[in-house]
């Protein structure tokens, strides 16, 4: 039996009450150490889990572009077909994957069938186009080659309306037919090559075909990236006279075909012209691609072996040197009548804390960074997004920074169960 006025911290109060309160206790005591006394280490551990948080994703966005094949997916196809086992064409590297192939001709067939409104072969080319400007450098372009119908639709995030129905060049498994030369640019290729509506632009070449001759293509629009996209300079072109150009019609090869119409009867035509190729219906971004690509899988892994490593030694250290100089508070609480695990419990709630402030702000810069690492590369070497950006990354970065707080834990627990109160009164 105890006194009234005894303190007792083990049986006062209900669990949950306790509970609450030891959390209480130690976001008081971080705040007060965050504002008041002593921020260094504590803005020193959360600017390190931000910066690796950061990094974490920017590496795995770049990790699910390259899964995604670097290549403009913003259409409103119902199904689309691409090569198994292969991300078509890289805006990382510059390097072609496998195409598909005879695409003109099947995407005809595909088209054909009940159920089916339209399908059209997509190639994906960088492309150096002149600028309207006299004595301006060439600049490369993100150029999709499509074959246009009737019908108002999106393909790389630009309206086809532009573009008249039809692939003329292409005729009949030969490319004799007469060109078109129409060109839709996207806002961010009007800025580059400095051209409108009706300007008339000379194509200097493909990416991988310096010397390539061909004739001049005349703007049709100038229209807005339906996916939001103000930095990649993209255009929509006629299939064939692209794959002229990008020496692709040995072959009839594309990145892609795209089916409109029923999904089922899409894909069933889709699987009878393409039994060995990947069909599935479009969308956004898929981070399960990450695990059908082995380069992509690997990159991403190791980002986030290292950002767990990273962030849990960082966290650890400076936890540990906190509580180390905050072994007086503790013996304090002891001699006051917290128990052993209250004590361990307020360091560690104060530790996962501080990591989960940085994982918050890390998020934020890891996002900011993928936008910029996309107008640099847009600007230098990559005509399209190296780097993408999916709503998963929010809790996927918490979880990492919780594990890594949960790795790194023990080590100030560990200081902390050493904290005598004898001895810190004896100091």
């Amino acid at each position: 039996m105890r006194d009234d006025d005894e303190f007792d911290p083990e049986n006062d109060g209900t669990r949950r009450t306790r509970w609450s309160g030891l959390v209480g206790v130690s976001v008081g005591r971080l705040w007060k150490r965050t504002v008041r006394t002593k921020s260094g280490r504590i803005v020193a551990t959360t600017g390190a889990v931000a910066l690796t948080i950061a990094l974490l994703i920017v590496v795995t966005g770049i990790a699910l572009a390259l899964a995604d094949g670097g290549t403009v997916t913003d259409t409103d196809a119902d199904v689309q077909i691409a090569p198994e086992e292969s991300g078509t064409l890289s805006a990382v590297d510059g390097v072609e994957g496998p195409r598909l192939g005879e695409t003109n001709e099947r995407a005809e067939a595909i088209g054909s069938q009940d159920g089916v409104d339209h399908a059209s072969p997509m190639l994906v080319e960088p492309v150096k186009l002149e600028p309207t400007v006299e004595d301006g450098d060439p600049q490369t372009i993100l150029l999709v080659g499509i074959v246009p119908d009737d019908e108002p639709r999106t393909v790389g995030g630009l309206p086809t309306a532009g573009l008249e129905p039809g692939d003329t060049h292409y005729n009949d498994g030969n490319y004799d037919g007469p060109q078109r030369g129409e060109i839709v640019l996207s806002e961010a290729a009007a800025d580059r090559l400095e051209a409108g509506p009706d300007d008339e632009i000379d194509v200097a070449g493909s990416q991988f075909s310096e010397d390539a001759l061909t004739p001049s293509v005349t703007v049709r629009a100038v229209e807005t990236a339906g996916d939001g996209d103000d930095e990649t300079p993209i255009a929509l072109v006629h299939a064939s006279e692209l794959q002229t150009v990008a020496g692709a019609d040995n072959g009839q090869l594309a990145d892609q075909v795209l089916v409109w119409g029923d999904s089922e009867a899409a894909t069933a035509a889709a699987d009878d012209a393409y039994s060995d190729a990947a069909i599935e219906s479009t969308g956004g971004t898929d981070p399960s691609s990450l695990f059908g690509d082995g380069l992509a899988f690997a990159t991403s892994l190791l980002a986030l072996i290292v950002g767990v490593a990273i962030c849990a030694s960082f966290v650890a250290t400076t936890a540990g040197m906190t509580v180390n100089e905050d072994r007086r508070m503790l013996a304090v609480l002891e001699s006051v009548g917290f128990p052993t695990h209250s004590r361990l419990l307020i360091i560690a709630v104060s530790t996962l804390l501080t990591t989960l402030g940085g994982a918050l702000l890390g998020i934020v810069l890891g996002v900011g960074g993928i936008y910029v690492v996309n107008a640099v590369a847009g600007a230098t070497v990559a005509p399209g997004a190296v780097a993408h950006v999916h709503p998963v990354f929010v809790p996927y970065a918490v979880l990492v920074a919780l594990v890594s707080g949960l790795v790194a834990v023990p080590y100030p627990l560990a200081v902390a169960a050493r904290t005598s109160v004898l001895e810190e009164v004896g100091r």
